[in-house]
């Protein structure tokens, strides 16, 4: 593999001193892009786009092209891994992902299996090769998988949900059953975070987009373990460096203290945290990732820089910081806002890394 030009993102997230702080963004490959949109249109769908490691290579490199960020994330969805176990994945125009078979009954439940993901994944994984290679060492690879709880949750209710009760009345009712998805799932995803550092991911990240909407009890139970135990399961070391982990709970603020010792190197951000804050209660542990609130790109270039500015202030001065968003952008952002913010990091981070 070719050596690293800039591992600036690696550095950070192992709390090693760096120049300035890096910066990407979740869902930095999207509909915001009008190249993103028209690679999708030439797909034909967006599963099609997933399926395709040269269409998924092409739109993970397009916001590369436009900005100049320090990581390059695998374009695919979280849901790939429950498709893999036979639930029948397809979006539905307007109304996101579904599953034809999602799990309501015991025997399914119990028949679940995690797949191999060099059979099943194998267009992934064929993705992570390919952008690595057309990468050529400019910046960082980042694999990424959903958590067990999240996963589960679509698996169970077959959609998103507001309420998510179908996922929580199995929760509570059957605990053996949430337990089993869940078990199982865990396997699956170390499986599969495995076989994209094999095949060259850098660092690797697990998205529990759904946890913040647990009890505390519930979350202690049913989400923070499993991930503790795919930290547990992950390849340290590859090509002769540590391969950093990042776990992300949207709505975990209430539980940093817990989700810093799962294990992980960095813990990701929502925007309803103050960094400063987080820093205090777990900086000294792990890395911190955010945490600027997406709806900020909605705005304007001013309004985007002065709250980069207030963040960059906030975390203050030294490295363990990875500047990021509190979630995923919208497809509505204009993409000079974008710049904005990229710049704005760019020329006021090297002050807080004297």
């Amino acid at each position: 593999m070719t050596a690293l030009k800039n591992d600036t993102f690696l550095r950070a997230l192992m709390r090693q001193p760096t120049d300035y702080t890096p910066l990407w963004l979740m869902r930095q490959a999207g509909r915001y892009l009008p190249e993103y949109c028209a690679t999708r249109a030439r797909a034909g769908s967006f599963l099609q786009l997933c399926k395709s490691p040269s269409l998924a290579t092409e739109v993970t490199l397009q916001p590369l092209a436009r900005y100049d960020l320090d990581a390059a994330i695998l374009f695919s969805d979280i849901l790939t891994v429950p498709d893999a176990m036979g639930l029948g994945l397809y979006f539905a125009e307007g109304e996101g992902p579904r599953f034809e078979r999602p799990l309501r009954e015991e025997w399914a439940i119990r028949d679940l299996q995690a797949p191999d993901p060099h059979d099943h994944l194998r267009y992934v994984i064929d993705a992570v090769s390919e952008i690595r290679r057309a990468l050529d060492g400019s910046v960082p690879l980042i694999g990424f998988s959903g958590s067990p709880f999240t996963l589960a949750c679509y698996m169970v209710e077959g959609q998103g949900s507001d309420t998510y009760a179908q996922v929580k009345r199995l929760m509570y009712a059957r605990p053996d059953l949430m337990h089993h998805i869940l078990n199982v799932t865990t396997q699956a995803v170390i499986d599969y975070l495995n076989a994209q550092i094999e095949a060259g991911a850098q660092a690797v990240m697990v998205f529990d987009s759904w946890g913040g909407m647990l009890t505390q009890a519930a979350y202690l139970e049913f989400s923070l373990p499993y991930m503790a135990r795919i930290m547990q399961g992950l390849t340290r070391e590859r090509e002769g460096r540590t391969v950093p982990r990042i776990v992300f709970t949207k709505g975990g603020g209430l539980w940093l203290e817990a989700i810093a010792a799962c294990g992980a190197d960095a813990v990701g951000l929502d925007w309803a945290v103050e960094i400063a804050d987080a820093r205090r209660r777990i900086g000294d542990q792990v890395a911190l990732q955010g945490n600027m609130d997406p709806s900020i790109l909605l705005t304007t270039p001013e309004a985007v820089s002065a709250e980069a500015k207030r963040i960059l202030a906030s975390y203050g001065q030294g490295s363990g910081h990875v500047f990021n968003l509190g979630h995923g952008i919208s497809q509505f952002t204009p993409p000079e806002n974008v710049a904005a913010l990229v710049e704005t990091v760019k020329a006021e981070s090297p002050r807080y890394h004297v």
